[in-house]
């Protein structure tokens, strides 16, 4: 048990009685206090991004040739490093650095992009926007691209791994 015991002083005439304070129920009242508080208060929850991706198929289907996704029927954004994006229209033989054409992260310039290749497709069903990042890019440019393409309001897109080939290409491009 705590307590503060004073000592007994005597002055003239008067005799001082001994003070004595018990602590332990200061002590659990600063507990329960604490307890309340930290059970009552909202923690700040993380801030995430809701990525919906399709559930895993676990007897996939073969590619019909149908709907493989053709050079012209899809639009490619590479983002790398130093808030850069580069984009393309091109297969593994037709790519070249005059092909890989670089634009900024303005929702104009990519709504723009995007919307004059699906013009373009010959089967608009199958458009789809490619996004592969590099390991240089930012996670923030990652966020604007897809939210480029909320602005575009083109729902059906991807996520890869950029190719040998295309780094290839880019890595000209960046030195």
């Amino acid at each position: 048990m705590a307590e503060v015991i004073a000592q007994e002083k005597q002055t003239g005439k008067q005799k001082k009685k001994l003070i004595k304070i018990d602590m332990t129920p200061m002590v659990d009242l600063n507990f329960l206090l604490l307890m309340f508080f930290m059970f009552t208060t909202n923690f700040t929850k993380p801030n995430v991004m809701d990525l919906g991706l399709p559930a895993k198929d676990h007897n996939p289907k073969p590619f019909i040739d149908d709907v493989l996704i053709r050079d012209k029927n899809q639009v490619t954004f590479i983002l790398g490093k130093d808030n850069r994006i580069f984009y393309h229209q091109s297969n593994k033989d037709d790519l070249n650095i005059n092909n890989l054409k670089e634009t900024s992260f303005s929702g104009i310039n990519v709504s723009k992009i995007i919307s004059e290749a699906y013009k373009n497709a010959p089967n608009k069903e199958n458009f789809t926007v490619i996004i592969k990042p590099t390991d240089e890019a930012s996670y923030k440019n990652f966020v604007d691209m897809l939210d480029n393409l909320a602005i575009a309001k083109k729902e059906r897109y991807g996520v890869a791994d950029i190719k040998p080939w295309e780094t290839k290409i880019y890595q000209q491009l960046t030195q």
